[in-house]
């Protein structure tokens, strides 16, 4: 949950919101921006349902899984919107972009059901409940998502989340996205530029950009403008530590963005780029643009410009048509490339999208032993390259306390490694020195050396 203090409306009367966010970081970002404009109506923020007037699960449809989550929880409101009619609930996001009027059918207690598209307008769609009543739609496919954010209100005061552009044009067969997010719109750099600046006045020392294709950012906007060229603006921005950004597709990567992050001091040493599957076959299934050969050329190339980069990527295992060939490919890819770290899932189909169409033939049993193969190799992987860390000082960026230990503190590298390590609380939001003495597949514990 996200921390707010509390506010009195413009009518005098309290109004409370317990938020949930499911899904990827752009969902994240989206409930920071509702937030804040709920917090400037006066609404309070709650942990506990039970102590809501105002309930919204901002949704996922990427895997079934999610959705499934997303209707256990609304199925769980049945009895407390039975014994107080008056709260509201509301289904956000890209399921309620997808699913829209059925929502209210299978369960009519959901009182709003609003788009991706939609968030901006999210208070006046709660008032209009309270003043009309429930079952509001707002799923408009054509509306231009413009959310003015409230700067001062994020979950960490030294980083934020910034939307550099939505959409994907992609339509790569297993995948929802563009359906639900629509296709790709690009913010100019000076709007870009003009919000991280009242960030970093605010206090922000770190920028993650996003976007569904991050690296198609500059397209519909005049005159052929790049990431590479918005990461060069930002880049000179005086307060600003480090510039993240995520996620990549492979098939719009560019040579010229590799040696843009090259000479910017600023842009962290990591690139999220998901290859999906090892297997040709299946990519050409996926209709991902890319060979896995490609995709090895690619990093390599980057990886002689840039000798500490770090890779993450996401795979599908089970995808229609895998054979146990096709994900032998995908681990010599694993292992080849030996990734920072994987996010790993077992496919499931989408109505709506190509792969829908196809026979979904994988067994289940088999989608399962091969995600276990995968998480364990994986997990091989990252802790042998983190060994290799053991003994080395590293840059760390101070989050803040270490969520397994309130006692220490914990940051990342530039490379994103997670370091947990002991200090005192002034220290968050600096940048510091650490020796790295132990590890795990996951973190980095180290000593303190050196306040930088």
């Amino acid at each position: 949950m996200i921390n707010s203090v509390n506010f009195i409306h413009k009518d005098h009367q309290y109004k409370s919101v317990f938020f949930e966010t499911f899904g990827c970081q752009m969902n994240k970002l989206d409930a920071e921006l509702s937030l804040g404009l709920l917090q400037e109506e006066g609404y309070r923020i709650v942990d506990k349902v039970d102590e809501a007037d105002v309930i919204l699960f901002n949704t996922c449809s990427v895997r079934q899984h999610a959705e499934d989550k997303v209707y256990s929880h609304l199925g769980a409101l049945k009895i407390l919107k039975k014994n107080h009619p008056d709260v509201i609930v509301g289904v956000l996001g890209c399921m309620a972009q997808k699913d829209g009027e059925a929502i209210f059918k299978r369960m009519p207690h959901v009182d709003l059901v609003c788009g991706t598209r939609m968030f901006s307008q999210l208070p006046e769609l709660l008032l209009k409940i309270r003043n009309h009543g429930s079952h509001v739609l707002a799923i408009d496919e054509n509306q231009i998502v413009n959310v003015k954010r409230v700067v001062t209100y994020r979950p960490n005061i030294y980083q934020a989340f910034v939307t550099v552009m939505r959409g994907c044009d992609n339509f790569c067969s297993y995948c929802i996205v563009p359906y639900v997010r629509g296709r790709e719109i690009s913010r100019t750099i000076a709007d870009i530029k003009e919000e991280a600046q009242a960030l970093v006045l605010n206090g922000c020392k770190e920028i993650t950009l996003l976007g569904q294709n991050i690296n198609s950012y500059g397209k519909g906007l005049d005159g052929n403008i790049t990431l590479g060229d918005l990461l060069s603006e930002l880049n000179d921005l005086a307060g600003l530590e480090r510039i993240r950004f995520v996620t990549s597709h492979p098939a719009d990567m560019s040579r010229d963005l590799i040696r843009t992050m090259c000479r910017l001091e600023k842009v962290c040493e990591h690139l999220h780029m998901p290859a999906q599957s090892g297997s040709d076959d299946v990519l050409k299934k996926m209709r991902r643009g890319y060979t896995a050969g490609y995709y090895r050329e690619f990093v390599r190339y980057a990886r002689e410009l840039i000798p500490h980069l770090t890779v993450a990527s996401d795979f599908i295992v089970g995808f229609p048509g895998e054979t146990e060939e096709d994900f032998q490919e995908t681990v010599r890819l694993m292992e080849d490339i030996r990734f920072q770290n994987c996010f790993i899932f077992k496919y499931s189909p989408r109505t709506g999208t190509k792969a829908a169409e196809l026979k979904d033939d994988v067994p289940d049993e088999a989608k399962r032993a091969r995600n276990i193969k995968l998480l364990e190799l994986q997990k091989h992987i990252s802790l042998e390259e983190n060994k290799k860390i053991v003994g080395k000082e590293v840059q760390v960026f101070v989050e803040g306390a270490s969520k397994s230990d309130p006692n220490r503190l914990s940051g990342r590298t530039r490379q994103n490694h997670i370091v947990v390590f002991n200090g005192s609380q002034e220290l968050v939001g600096k940048l510091v020195g650490v020796v790295i003495h132990e590890v795990t597949d996951l973190t980095l514990f180290g000593k303190l050396t050196s306040c930088l």
